[in-house]
């Protein structure tokens, strides 16, 4: 019983705070104000495209501004080029199961080059995440999407090179090659898993079940990983329930990206400090943008990202127990000789 407690309260705890406010305010300009020109010039559908590239700024916190804005342009590099492929292939009305495939190369190769900088938040969990739903897009024109993401990648990266210098933080990379691939490798079989099962199951957005496979092997340890699982069910189920309320409402378009730049806040607020009370935030930030680009039944979005979150988080952890299993058998192999 104490075990439980002390789990629960584990679960429940907020990091301390790391004036947490400056990065966020930092996300609020460099997402808001992008997308409120995309809105003003009556291209809506472009803010998800936006979101995205202004995600660089929420790497290299903590850090001087050398650090973050190596971080941020490493960062900005690989959110460009998740927007630029992803589009591509919705152009090129590529099979779903390519777009899983591709999906599932690229978050491989994203995450050699996430260990390579070093990143904070770790993985490349944004970057596939972009790629993702940039493809499952009805998309013509990727090269406008690929243009605005760049666009808002780089006033991100203004905003980060002029904001008050932070503490340094010593870029915790991994460079050993060993361990970087066995990452990328763990990346890449649990978003390929995640999103043949999706497929095969019938559900609508697969690359939301891929992003919850993805999510637990960003953390350090088996513990950790596994919490991080926990954390996002948790937090996308209540986040879901405040897109329903959201909705419930039938926003206009320019009600829509006012809210995108709004929940952007406290996203970022907690996202360090509490996985799962950001993405209470984040859940409907991610729906409201989605919707923009392409416009949907609300309920039945709820409903695949709920399944999707739950069916991707499980395999994430199949792959997260598969390794630790590997781990201890290699680790024993000696012993038993």
């Amino acid at each position: 019983m104490r075990q439980l407690v002390s789990r629960v309260r584990g679960f429940a705890a907020l990091r301390p705070s790391e004036q947490d406010h400056w990065p966020a305010l930092r996300m609020v300009l460099g997402v808001g104000i992008p997308t409120v020109v995309l809105l003003l010039v009556g291209r809506p559908e472009l803010v998800i495209d936006a979101v995205f590239g202004g995600f660089a700024g929420m790497y290299g916190r903590g850090a001087d501004r050398a650090t973050r804005l190596r971080h941020q342009s490493a960062a900005a590099a690989l959110l460009v080029a998740g927007v630029g492929l992803g589009s591509a292939l919705s152009a090129l009305e590529a099979p779903e199961v390519v777009l899983v495939l591709g999906e599932a190369l690229f978050a491989g190769l994203a995450s050699l080059a996430a260990d390579r900088a070093g990143f904070r938040p770790a993985g490349p969990f944004f970057a596939l995440f972009a790629f993702g739903a940039c493809a499952a897009l009805n998309r013509a024109d990727p090269f406008t999407a690929s243009a605005v993401a760049l666009a808002s990648a780089l006033f991100a990266l203004a905003i980060g090179a002029s904001s008050p210098r932070a503490r340094f933080r010593p870029p915790q990379s991994s460079r050993t090659a060993l361990p970087s691939l066995k990452r990328a490798g763990g990346y890449a079989i649990a978003v390929a898993t995640s999103g043949l099962a999706a497929l095969a199951i019938g559900i609508g957005h697969p690359h939301w079940a891929m992003a919850g496979a993805a999510v637990p092997l960003s953390a350090p340890g088996i513990s950790g990983r596994l919490t991080r699982g926990v954390h996002r069910v948790v937090g996308t189920l209540a986040g879901l329930c405040l897109s329903a309320a959201i909705f419930a409402f039938h926003p206009s378009t320019l009600a829509m990206g006012v809210l995108v730049v709004a929940l952007q806040f406290p996203t970022e607020l907690f996202m360090v400090r509490h996985y799962a009370l950001a993405l209470i935030f984040f859940t409907p930030l991610i729906l409201l943008m989605t919707r923009l680009a392409l416009p949907g039944t609300a309920q039945a979005m709820i409903t695949d990202r709920a399944v999707e979150t739950v069916l991707g988080v499980l395999v994430g952890f199949a792959v997260v127990l598969a390794e630790a299993r590997v781990l201890r058998r290699v680790r024993s192999a000696p012993a038993s000789n």
